[in-house]
């Protein structure tokens, strides 16, 4: 039984993104959806992201060099593995996570919302591809923007990193930029970016998905957004796990 409602939501949400990802019928009107859908699902994302990395970064400083920091160890270890953190997993993996939550939860009330108003039934009288008409500007919006959430991230967190050093006095400055230089593999930074990618399609995809078939009332939309954030949250935990593989 669980099986049948697996295979049967996954069959809905299937058909749901074949009907998305069409043709828009009016691109003028489309590209002014897609920009207020990157500024409302990114820009307005960017305070909460500069936040969570700057102390995650400081903090993750202070962890390497209190736990792994030795006199067997080169002085540098505590700023290249903080580099590394924040650029494999935090910046892409972790992020996400935290965005899935404040995106997804936004995405599936607002459409949940017009469900249960009937503004979507509205539209599909008027003729129009309500899925591609208000679910395509969100996925291609955050698809967008998010590559430059991931970057800010790991920048922040960086910055986090020196705060500790200039300061905490935790390490110097000197032993940090050390770390945060040695042996700097670029492929890394795209990898967060192609994995961050993948988890914005989640992200706003899934979320579209509960928001847009939720039936009944002002509830059932708020169960819609909790199921949006878990599903969303346990897909991205799987696909991290491929991904990496993937892509290491």
């Amino acid at each position: 039984m669980i099986i049948y409602n697996w295979l049967y939501t996954f069959g809905k949400y299937l058909l749901l993104m074949g009907r998305t990802f069409s043709r828009p019928e009016r691109f003028r009107m489309f590209w002014k959806k897609y920009v207020k859908e990157m500024s409302a699902l990114g820009v307005d994302s960017i305070g909460i992201v500069l936040l969570i990395s700057f102390f995650i970064g400081a903090v993750i400083c202070i962890q390497m060099k209190l736990n792994i920091q030795s006199p067997w160890m080169p002085r540098w270890v505590s700023g290249y593995t903080t580099r590394e953190i924040m650029l494999l997993e935090f910046s892409s993996s972790i992020m996400c996570l935290i965005l899935a939550g404040k995106v997804g939860s936004n995405i599936a009330s607002e459409l949940g919302t017009m469900r249960v108003t009937q503004q979507i039934d509205a539209l599909e009288i008027m003729g129009v591809n309500s899925a591609s008409y208000l679910i395509l500007p969100k996925i291609l919006g955050l698809i967008t923007i998010m590559p430059f959430l991931v970057i800010f991230s790991s920048a922040t967190g960086i910055l986090g990193a020196y705060a500790t050093a200039y300061i905490g006095h935790v390490l110097t400055p000197e032993d940090l930029t050390a770390g945060l230089q040695h042996d700097f593999q670029p492929w890394f930074l795209w990898m967060s970016i192609i994995k961050s990618t993948f988890f914005a399609f989640i992200i706003s995809s899934v979320a579209s998905y509960f928001g847009y078939t939720v039936e009944g009332g002002s509830v059932e939309v708020g169960k819609a957004s909790t199921d949006a954030v878990v599903n969303s949250s346990v897909l991205i935990l799987f696909s991290d796990v491929f991904l990496t593989q993937l892509l290491s």
